[in-house]
């Protein structure tokens, strides 16, 4: 009896074990053809479609115009609809020609078939605007029915995100003979106003082409925000007008800067497709590479630390003279309402071991080094008030007690996130989410699920309290990321993107892991070399 007990055991395991060795051919996951990423707000859609007609097919403005929003947008997604039919594209099905021209009858006949497509209708019903902005208007409406396209919005940046849905709706039939749309009526508008994407250009110098590649990936994935974390303690890439020498000296080598011009083609490119454009200088830590020229700025170390450079020095007036000067040029080159400052991450062996730093705090009743750190802090942000602009800091700002003006922004980047999220907006101040979506954290296998299930609404608060977050960024830090590898490991990014566009019931992973295979391909046919998400399978 213990004799057959034991084979059975054995037999159970083994079947169990050899059955995860069993696999069917083919992709893990089989794409979906023509679904929206982000899923918009609602959708209707038909089995019957209109084709195509590619020599003649385009967009057409009609009521409000932009000169080169529009206009640029306009022809970036022609080529972008166009090119899902290009002709090397369509050498790759398997159909030889009497088939095709058999399928080109087929659907000619076919009761779905609606007619051609030449003209889609675009819509802007109110005066373009200039530059993108917080709660910035981005709803749209797209009708493809049997007599009319149109793509419609009350703003510029609805009409961009339409676009780029339309887009998404062009494929080519499996036999490569065609390329058509669905009749549909999408009603799509975001969930959270605020839908960012960090890039750390310290840690290694991200080229131009690059960030403009990864501005397009934005744009594809309706991101709006792109914060510009471009100095930290390895690197100052970032070419001042006033302190030059900060990146003369500071920048891993002369090629390795941003020139004014080249910042504001980045700001340019990022206008043209909705997207703003947030700097980051991080004070008083991660300030290493600013003493490379101004050692001034920062603390000396003593003790063990001999010979060493700290945080910025919170103890002379000089120091904050230099900040607004800066910042006074910070906010006349980057256009967005919000500056963030940072305050994470600062260490204080230094301050502990400087006698000047220790003679200050005595004079000053400053009990702690975070009471310290929110002296400085407190400076700088008051810094930002006088410039007629709103702050965005690290959480550690809020945690240590600084006085927030009203506006001010708290970012959420580690420990209990709900927690935090509850306090910060218990205390009316508005705040993002970015702990549960760090792109340089890789798991095994496609990782893109444990960012979508992160929601920035996981929190027990009340619905004034949800207000407040404005949404969320996932953060690309550049320790191990250059121009070879970025793209790949930035573009996991779409699940990110959908969590913070669609609706909040919208947690299907399996229904996600569909259209995110076929927003991976779309993304590699317009040059993003997304990495798969979902493990074995193809794209043409």
């Amino acid at each position: 009896m213990r004799l057959n007990l034991l084979l059975l055991s054995l037999l159970f395991c083994y079947c169990q074990c050899a059955y995860s060795y069993i696999v069917d051919p083919g992709p893990v996951v089989k794409a979906t053809k023509g679904a929206l990423w982000p899923k918009p707000k609602t959708q209707t859609l038909s089995q019957r479609y209109s084709v195509i007609k590619r020599p003649t097919f385009h967009f057409q403005v009609v009521n409000q115009t932009c000169e080169d929003i529009l206009t640029k947008a306009i022809d970036r997604y022609q080529k972008i609809v166009l090119n899902v039919g290009n002709d090397s594209r369509r050498s790759l099905f398997s159909a030889s020609k009497t088939e095709k021209n058999l399928s080109r009858r087929s659907w000619r006949s076919d009761v779905n078939f609606n007619e051609y497509l030449e003209e889609v209708t675009v819509n802007l019903k109110a005066p373009c605007e200039n530059l993108p902005y917080l709660g910035m208007d981005e709803s749209y409406e797209i009708i493809v029915s049997e007599t009319r396209a149109t793509i419609e919005s009350f703003s510029i940046w609805g009409i961009l995100r339409g676009l780029e849905s339309f887009s998404q709706m062009a494929v080519l039939s499996n036999d490569g003979s065609m390329l058509y749309v669905n009749l549909t009526t999408v009603t799509d508008s975001p969930r959270f106003s605020h839908r960012g994407l960090l890039v750390d250009t310290s840690r290694h110098y991200v080229t131009l082409c690059t960030l403009i590649k990864i501005l397009d990936g934005m744009a594809y994935n309706k991101l709006n925000v792109f914060h510009w974390h471009i100095v930290d303690d390895h690197s100052f890439p970032y070419q001042s007008k006033v302190y030059p020498e900060l990146s003369e000296q500071g920048a891993y080598h002369p090629s390795m800067i941003y020139t004014p011009q080249d910042v504001q083609n980045i700001i340019e490119e990022a206008r043209l497709r909705g997207i703003r454009v947030i700097s980051e200088f991080d004070t008083p830590g991660h300030t290493r590479s600013w003493g490379v020229s101004h050692p001034e700025l920062l603390t000396a170390c003593y003790d063990q630390y001999t010979g060493k450079l700290g945080p910025m020095d919170p103890t002379k007036e000089s120091t904050y003279t230099f900040l607004f000067k800066l910042f006074q040029e910070v906010v006349e080159v980057f256009p967005d309402q919000f500056v963030h400052l940072g305050g994470d991450e600062v260490g204080f062996e230094c301050w502990a071991s400087n006698p000047d730093v220790m003679e200050y705090m005595k004079q000053n009743r400053l009990y702690s080094f975070e009471m310290l750190e929110e002296k400085f802090i407190q400076r700088i942000v008051d810094q930002i008030d006088v410039l007629n602009r709103s702050s965005l800091v690290w959480q550690e700002v809020y945690v240590n007690g600084v006085r927030l003006p009203n506006g001010t922004v708290v970012h959420v980047w580690t420990g209990n996130r709900q927690d935090l999220l509850y306090r910060i907006t218990s205390d009316g101040l508005p705040a993002l989410l970015s702990s549960c979506w760090y792109l340089d954290h890789l798991s095994t296998g496609g990782d893109w699920r444990k960012f979508y299930n992160c929601d920035p609404h996981d929190f027990v608060g009340t619905q004034k309290q949800k207000n407040l977050v404005l949404g969320g960024e996932a953060c690309m830090w550049a320790e191990v990321v250059n121009d070879h590898n970025i793209l790949q490991r930035i573009f996991r990014v779409s699940a990110t993107a959908e969590k913070l566009w669609s609706q909040e019931d919208v947690t299907n992973t399996d229904d996600a892991a569909r259209r995110l295979e076929e927003q991976t391909c779309r993304m590699n046919l317009r040059g993003i070399p997304a990495q798969p998400p979902n493990g074995p399978g193809f794209c043409l």
